[in-house]
């Protein structure tokens, strides 16, 4: 077996404290401004992540706060090229229309906030926010994109960060969903969503676009950045009947001519990160994501100060997580499947290393338990990854297990620390994660595989894990759960309809329940996007279409389910509306079985705010326990236990909220 053996029967470790894993982090997010003056992060603050600032060799008790947020937290941030300014996103109570904030670092706090003044530089309703590049050579300068005109489809702005100034640069009536700068700055590139579906990178004239390359709807082609000093630009593509996996290339826009740089030396998995280098604008390396990462560097001095920082931290993962622009300032944190990640400022000419912070400082890493890659084969044969964690101080078998299906699904899990492996497995599960077929990074193959099969056999590599685990003797086949998040929320509605027996119990977070209505409700913005997603779903413009996305849907098989669920759902999602939980809410109600429902009135997809995942994972764990035998933590906070019962939604009072068409 290719798996780590099971483990030697031990007694239990102590439960951790639910707060450790699900509430925010002390310190998180670090950044170094590009001249490396400064330090910045994000940090809690009134129990929301706001934004803080240090000097680079000062102490983190000297940082000061430079955003006053009391509800929302801010999810990402980036520095201005010339380091006058942070600029971060924030939308309104998870509906996902983000607006572009602006902070000068070294401005004095507003008397009544404690933080200098921010200004709302794309002040606008309903609009969501697109940052197509932060210029070198321009650093006063943003370029964005914003719907404020038509919702589907962005137009180009030019942002002066220190005036405010919005100048248009092109009006989008192209189908337009990205544009390429050169590194001097200027525009070269367009990426058009054709009628088709199909992807096609236009060269920008003067007065006119030209169509330079193309692939199709369920290819790839993603221009990166322009080689220095030269015409043609990487490219990342898996175009071709006879391509698998996704691959680096250097296309040039005058000719359409391509020039192969780098597939995966083992043959095995998409190209995951290229990694070029600021301060010379060459290409240093490049990443994939196989079982671990592997690395290729084509730059020595970059190949030699990994190799010093991989013997520091042995067994660990290092990351660059940021440099400064003439990259003699890094910081770099370890992580693995027992470190959420330890972070340092490198200083590169020196190389010395100076501690910062844990992530998750206070969460025990000894009582941590390992994660393995592990396959297993499916019912028609194909080699499915996936990840296994099993719970330290117990004896590996027979135990409760919990299948947890990532989302997208046009995504993939990944190594390393994963916050409900861990917290599962401290509670006595075996957590099985599942890179089943419509995952991404395992070639175009795999990917295509998932096309039309939601439902079907993508459901099905997630019985053969469930099977998998009961071979081996890691499970109790009575004591198995499914949890899930959007995908992953769907694929647990299917489990409990369409193998209803398989399942003890069920948690479907933010999860489709309906196949027509989730595509009918998707946002305007995701037009670009509709043909790929018909043809990897099914077409609901059809009659065959229709019918299929009907019988997949565990909306119109409700009746058959057996298995104890619990549904959570956030009321401002753009994504899986609110009325796909109630739906099958409902159903459930109308029909006799009890169902639990979480629903909160301050999210979207997903919960954002520490107190309702603290709130939600308390249900979870407890509502896991009773069904499945494993441990249970009595306790939480005050604040938690009040929004539980705040967010906690009796089925009887539940309502279908849109007018959306139905089956």
């Amino acid at each position: 077996m290719k798996n780590s053996p099971l483990l030697t029967s031990s007694a239990p470790l102590p439960l951790i404290d639910r707060e450790l894993f699900f509430g925010d982090p002390e310190i998180v997010g670090a950044q170094l401004s590009p001249n490396g003056e400064f330090l910045s992060f994000l940090k809690p603050w009134e129990n929301t992540r706001n934004l803080w600032v240090k000097r680079r060799d000062d102490s983190f008790e000297t940082a000061w706060r430079l955003t006053a947020e009391t509800k929302r937290p801010i999810p990402s941030y980036f520095w201005s090229r010339d380091s006058k300014y942070i600029l971060y996103v924030k939308d309104h109570e998870g509906d996902e229309n983000f607006n572009l904030y602006g902070v000068d670092p070294t401005a004095r706090p507003e008397p009544d906030q404690g933080a200098p003044a921010s200004r709302e530089l794309t002040g606008f309703k309903g609009v969501r926010v697109v940052v197509y590049s932060v210029p070198k050579h321009v650093p006063d300068s943003v370029y964005i994109g914003l719907n404020n005109r038509d919702k589907a489809w962005h137009d180009l702005y030019q942002l002066n960060i220190s005036t405010g100034e919005l100048t248009l640069m092109r009006q989008n009536t192209d189908r337009i969903t990205g544009w390429t700068f050169d590194l001097s700055g200027k525009l070269r590139l367009a990426t058009r969503s054709a009628s088709s579906g199909d992807t096609e990178l236009l060269r920008v004239d003067s007065d006119k676009l030209v169509k330079i390359y193309s692939c199709n709807l369920l290819e790839s082609c993603t221009p990166l950045r322009f080689e220095k000093n030269g015409p043609r630009v990487y490219l990342t593509s898996n175009r071709g009947a006879d391509v698998n996996l996704v691959s680096l290339w250097l296309l040039d826009p005058e000719t359409g001519s391509t020039e192969l740089v780098e597939s995966d030396p083992l043959g095995r998995v998409d190209l995951g990160r290229v990694l070029f280098s600021e301060a010379s604008d060459e290409l240093v390396g490049t990443v994939y994501d196989d079982e671990r990462l592997r690395r290729y560097f084509r730059d020595t001095s970059f190949a030699a100060e990994r190799e010093w920082l991989r013997q520091q931290f042995p067994g660990t993962e290092i990351m660059a997580s940021s440099r400064s622009i003439d990259e003699q300032w890094w910081l770099v944190t370890a992580y693995g499947d027992t470190e959420p990640g330890a972070t340092y400022l490198f200083d590169r000419r020196n190389r010395r290393l100076t501690f910062q912070f844990r992530i998750m400082g206070s969460l025990p890493r000894a009582a941590l338990s390992n994660m393995t890659p592990a396959t297993y084969r499916s019912s028609d044969d194909l080699e499915i990854p996936a990840f296994l964690t099993l719970p330290k101080g117990t004896s590996g078998a027979m135990l409760p297990a919990l299948v947890i299906p990532h989302g997208g699904p046009w995504s993939r899990d990944h190594w390393g620390y994963n916050p409900l492996a861990q917290f599962f497995a401290n509670r006595g599960y075996a957590v099985l994660m599942p890179n089943f077929r419509g995952s991404t990074g395992y070639g175009k193959k795999f990917l295509d595989a998932g096309n039309n099969e939601w439902g079907q056999k993508m459901q099905d590599d997630l019985t053969w894990g469930v099977k998998y685990l009961v071979k081996e003797g890691i499970a109790d086949p009575k004591r198995i759960g499914i949890l899930g998040g959007s995908y992953g929320g769907y694929a647990a509605l299917a489990g409990v309809t369409f193998t209803p027996d398989l399942y003890a119990a069920a948690v479907d977070i933010v999860g489709p329940s309906n196949l027509i209505t989730l595509i009918n409700s998707i946002p305007p913005y995701w037009e670009a996007g509709r043909k790929r997603l018909y043809q990897r779903m099914g077409d609901p413009t059809t009659t065959e279409g229709k019918a299929m996305l009907t019988a997949r849907s565990p909306l119109t098989h409700a009746d058959r389910i057996r298995t104890p669920l619990l549904v959570a759902q956030g009321a401002n999602d753009p994504r899986v509306t609110r009325r796909e939980a109630e739906q099958i809410v409902v159903a459930l109600r109308d029909r006799g079985f009890p169902v639990e429902y979480i629903l909160a009135l301050d999210e979207g997809h997903g919960f954002q705010r520490s107190v309702n995942r603290l709130a939600l994972y308390m249900e979870v764990e407890k509502f896991f326990s009773k069904y499945l035998g494993g441990r249970f933590q009595e306790t939480g906070s005050p604040e938690s236990v009040k929004r539980l019962q705040e967010i906690t939604v009796d089925p009887k009072t539940v309502t279908i909220t849109s007018k959306l068409a139905v089956m």
